[in-house]
C-alpha cells in the first residue's frame, strides 16, 4: 500500500474517534459544507492544515454531500528549503497543492511594530483575493479545538473580553465569501499522534518573528502561556478543556454584567427593572 493510503486509512480507521467522527461532527452540527460549495483549504505547511487537506479529501470520497476543493499555499517569502519541505509532504500525502507567491515576509521585515498581526491581516486578505479568483464562496482554515480555547481565555486575560474563535465567519470585505473550520472540535494531541503515527514532519511558522509572536515578560508568547495554564489545569479537573468549551455555548445572560452585539453595547441594568415590573404584573395576575 502506498504510503498517502495508508495514511488516509489511519483517519478513518485508527483515529476514527479522536479526528475523522469530530471532523464529520463539526461539519454536520455548524453546516460548515454544503451541496456544490467550492471550497479553497489553506495550507500553510503545518500538520494542520496538511491533516485539514486529508480531512477534505475524504469528505469528498465519503461525505453525503458534493463539493469542490482547491488546495491552495500561499508562499509569503519562504526560504528553498521550507518551500520544498511542504511541496514533498504535499507529493507524500497526495495533496494537489496550487502555490502562490506574496510579498508578505519582505513587508513585514520592516514594520518595527506588531509585524505579527501586520502579517495575519495581509495573509487573510491574499488568501480572500485568491479565493475569489479560484470562483471559491468558502476558505477552510487548519484551527483546531485547543486553538479555540487558548483565543478564549486570551480573549479574557490579554483582552478583557468574552470571545472565542468561531466554526465559521461570513467575510465583512469579501461579499459572498465564508470563512469554515472543519479541524474545530479535533484536539490538538490527536493531531500530534496523528503525525507522529503516520511516521510525518512539518515546517511550523517559518518566519523570523516566530518566537516574537505575542511576547510577555519573561519572553514566552502569550498562547503558549496559556497551554501551559490549561496543561496545568488539567491535572485538577481533566475536562477543565471541554467545561471551558461548553461554556460558550451555554451563555446564562440573566448573570453577566454586559453584552455587546455588532459593537452596541447593553448593560443588565436595562433590564433590571423590567424584571422586576413583570413578575409584579404576573403575581397581580394570579
Amino acid at each position: 500500500m502506498e504510503k498517502y493510503k495508508e495514511i488516509e486509512r489511519s483517519i478513518i480507521k485508527k483515529y476514527r474517534k479522536d479526528i475523522w467522527s469530530k471532523v464529520v461532527k463539526a461539519v454536520d452540527d455548524y453546516e460548515l459544507i454544503k451541496e456544490n460549495d467550492n471550497i479553497m483549504v489553506c495550507i500553510s505547511g503545518g500538520k494542520d492544515s496538511f491533516l485539514l487537506a486529508k480531512c477534505i479529501q475524504e469528505l469528498i470520497r465519503h461525505g453525503k454531500v458534493k463539493f469542490n476543493a482547491h488546495y491552495v499555499v500561499m508562499d509569503p517569502g519562504y526560504n528553498e528549503y521550507n518551500k520544498n519541505f511542504i511541496i514533498d509532504n504535499a507529493k507524500i500525502l497526495n495533496v494537489p497543492i496550487e502555490m502562490f507567491k506574496s510579498d508578505i515576509f519582505d513587508i513585514v521585515t520592516n514594520v518595527d511594530k506588531s509585524p505579527c498581526y501586520l502579517c495575519a491581516r495581509m495573509r487573510r486578505g491574499y488568501l480572500y483575493s485568491k479565493a475569489k479568483e479560484l470562483g471559491c464562496n468558502k476558505i477552510a482554515l487548519g484551527h483546531h479545538f485547543d486553538d479555540v480555547i487558548e483565543t478564549t481565555l486570551l480573549s479574557m486575560f490579554y483582552g478583557s473580553e468574552i470571545k472565542t474563535m468561531m466554526p465559521k465567519l461570513h467575510s465583512d470585505n469579501f461579499p459572498g465569501l465564508e470563512l469554515i473550520r472543519p479541524l474545530y472540535l479535533v484536539k490538538e494531541d490527536a493531531i500530534i499522534s496523528w503525525s507522529n503515527y503516520n511516521e510525518l514532519s512539518f515546517i511550523n511558522c517559518a518566519c523570523k518573528f516566530t518566537k516574537e509572536n505575542f511576547l510577555v515578560n519573561d519572553g514566552t508568547s502569550k498562547r503558549k502561556e496559556m497551554k501551559e495554564l490549561i496543561k496545568k489545569l488539567r491535572k485538577i479537573n481533566k475536562d477543565i478543556d471541554h467545561n471551558i468549551f461548553k461554556s460558550l455555548d451555554n451563555v446564562n445572560l440573566n448573570c453577566v454584567l454586559g453584552v455587546k452585539r455588532n459593537g452596541e453595547y447593553k448593560s443588565f441594568k436595562e433590564d433590571y427593572d423590567k424584571w422586576e415590573n413583570n413578575m409584579t404584573k404576573k403575581n397581580k395576575n394570579n
